[in-house]
């Protein structure tokens, strides 16, 4: 399974919707504390750009030299509808600095967030990151092509998703219901496999992991075919 400080790292570098908590701007609209644009630098510190009139650099340019805390947090929504569709929160602890001049785009302005400490709670389970796991983590290499791979794996495979509920044996097939009363929701995607929200009796998630953690988008073709093929026999 990818560690907490990858998830949270993979979290920070998606497209997921994310909102930075200042002190100072609590009655600020929560679009005008969503940053344009994310990354993270080779220290760790998380690089965030805003309009340059926004109440976050105003805060962060009227702070200077002090330390002002801040949060920022991330929300995972599932690119497809399914029950209870939050996948996950990350919260990226730390100080907000301007950083002048490194904006590429007029009217706008960085932010620099260098973490304190950084916490998941997602599909996973709940994690606290340290600042040096936070650095040193990697990025899921399909973070990128996510939402685009689960959308097709939903409308053009969804027969072959829902094939997957052959897999759980006697018991796991009890509890999803019959094929007329399930559904099948492909619901994530890693490196190390695919996760599949099963909808029946009850609602709960299946992980189907890969042989081997994948690298690239043609890597995960080759697994999911052979997924799909376990499955049809």
């Amino acid at each position: 399974m990818p560690s907490a400080a990858e998830r949270t790292r993979t979290l920070v570098q998606s497209t997921c919707s994310a909102v930075l908590l200042v002190s100072g701007v609590e009655g600020a609209r929560p679009e005008q504390l969503s940053p344009q644009a994310r990354a993270v630098g080779t220290d760790g510190e998380v690089f965030l750009l805003f309009p340059a009139d926004s109440p976050a650099v105003r805060a962060a340019t009227h702070a200077q030299d002090d330390e002002l805390p801040a949060v920022l947090e991330i929300t995972d929504v599932a690119p497809v509808a399914v029950p209870n569709r939050i996948r996950g929160r990350a919260w990226v602890t730390g100080w907000l600095t301007c950083v002048p001049g490194l904006a590429t785009e007029p009217g706008f302005m960085m932010l620099r967030l260098e973490l304190k400490e950084a916490n998941v709670d997602d599909l996973w389970g709940a994690a606290h990151v340290e600042p040096e796991a936070f650095t040193g983590a990697s990025v899921d290499p399909l973070v990128a092509h996510e939402t685009e791979l689960l959308q097709h794996l939903h409308s053009a495979h969804s027969e072959q998703v829902q094939a997957l509920g052959s897999l759980l044996g006697e018991s796991g097939g009890d509890e999803a219901g019959t094929e007329e009363e399930q559904r099948a929701v492909p619901l994530a995607l890693d490196r190390f496999g695919l996760r599949v929200r099963f909808t029946g009796k009850r609602t709960f998630d299946v992980r189907f992991d890969f042989p081997t953690p994948v690298r690239d988008v043609t890597e995960l073709r080759r697994a999911m075919h052979t997924l799909f093929e376990a499955a049809s026999y």
